[in-house]
């Protein structure tokens, strides 16, 4: 009995420990008054800066959504730009509170790590890039190839999946950053590049004649790409989470950032939960009650953030394939407000 009371007692202190460490974040970012969050350095799209030092892109989005719950301004986020080799270290150390970077979602970094990655904002999967007048159409023709790519990355360890799968020789040339990536490659350094095939995408843009080079149509990897999180703050894990569920849900329920403030009259009981007309689901994340009205009315829906930056009418052209909605084919689905 004595040892059971001494568990308990354990157990009590360490939830004690926990809900204090669950205050302390969320407290943290209210007091200094914005969201550091850790992003790429320049992925067209994603995370990329212009001459003036403004951030845009889908991984820019979710942390202006993270401000805009917390403080009704979507501004109100510091911007550190990470190399994939940096970027779990800022985490962990809490030099960011948020990790939004393309970074795939795996077991080991979420098991190993101290990570918690709080959903998918883009379904991709690994490609090839390579020069038209290489005359190739298939990754299974690339056996001899030099292969472009970033260290510390699930790209550099596909790449060697890839090649062994097929049993075919490569060269791997590989560097710490996507722009050290990108001009080897555009020098003609390596016969392809290999990342994410929205990073080819973006990455393509980058290139002296764009024109010249093709993505080869083969998929070789999964890649669940979103936000991380550390260990050790479940409140801070929900926020995260949950504006990511909101911006998805949102879309499904078809409130936008012109119609929010009409759909605040909606008598469609998901669209008032949503909204925080009724119920207090906002208060549950440490929120005020119209949190995901601030999200969409600042930053979109999450169709709106995916067509802004890389949807059909943006220069990366990208289809919304499994990054639709559950409802329209897609991989997009996220668990109701209740």
């Amino acid at each position: 009995m004595k040892r059971l009371l001494s568990t308990l007692a354990l157990a009590g202190a360490f939830g004690l420990v926990a809900a204090g460490a669950q205050a302390a974040k969320l407290d943290q970012i209210k007091s200094k008054g914005f969201v550091t969050c850790g992003v790429s350095q320049g992925l067209p799209g994603f995370s990329t800066p212009d001459d003036k030092g403004n951030w845009t892109g889908m991984d820019v989005d979710l942390c202006r959504a993270v401000a805009a719950a917390i403080f009704n301004d979507a501004t109100k986020v510091k911007f550190t730009p990470l190399s994939a080799k940096d970027r779990f270290t800022a985490l962990q150390s809490g030099d960011i509170d948020v990790l939004s970077r393309n970074t795939t979602w795996t077991m080991s970094r979420d098991t190993q790590l101290g990570l918690n990655f709080a959903g998918v904002n883009y379904y991709d999967g690994q490609g090839f890039m390579i020069r038209k007048d290489k005359k190739v159409n298939s990754a299974l023709e690339l056996s001899g190839a030099s292969v472009c790519t970033q260290t510390g990355t699930t790209t550099e360890q596909n790449l060697a999946d890839f090649f062994r799968a097929n049993n075919m020789t490569y060269e791997v040339i590989a560097f710490a950053t996507n722009d050290e990536v990108v001009k080897a490659y555009d020098a003609g350094r390596c016969d392809a590049l290999t990342t994410d095939r929205s990073g080819l995408a973006g990455e393509r843009l980058k290139l002296t004649n764009p024109d010249d080079h093709i993505v080869l149509p083969e998929i070789i990897s999964k890649e669940p790409l979103g936000p991380v999180v550390a260990h050790g703050d479940d409140q801070w894990f929900d926020l995260v989470k949950w504006t990511l569920f909101a911006q998805i849900n949102a879309e499904e329920l078809g409130i936008t950032s012109k119609n929010v403030d009409e759909q605040l009259k909606s008598a469609n009981p998901e669209v008032k939960r949503l909204l925080g007309t009724e119920g207090n689901f906002g208060e549950m994340l440490g929120l005020s009650k119209d949190w995901v009205v601030q999200i969409v009315k600042l930053v979109g829906n999450y169709g709106e953030v995916y067509d802004r930056n890389v949807g059909p009418n943006t220069p990366l052209k990208l289809e919304r394939g499994t990054n639709a909605l559950w409802s329209k084919g897609g991989l997009q689905y996220a668990p109701p407000v209740r």
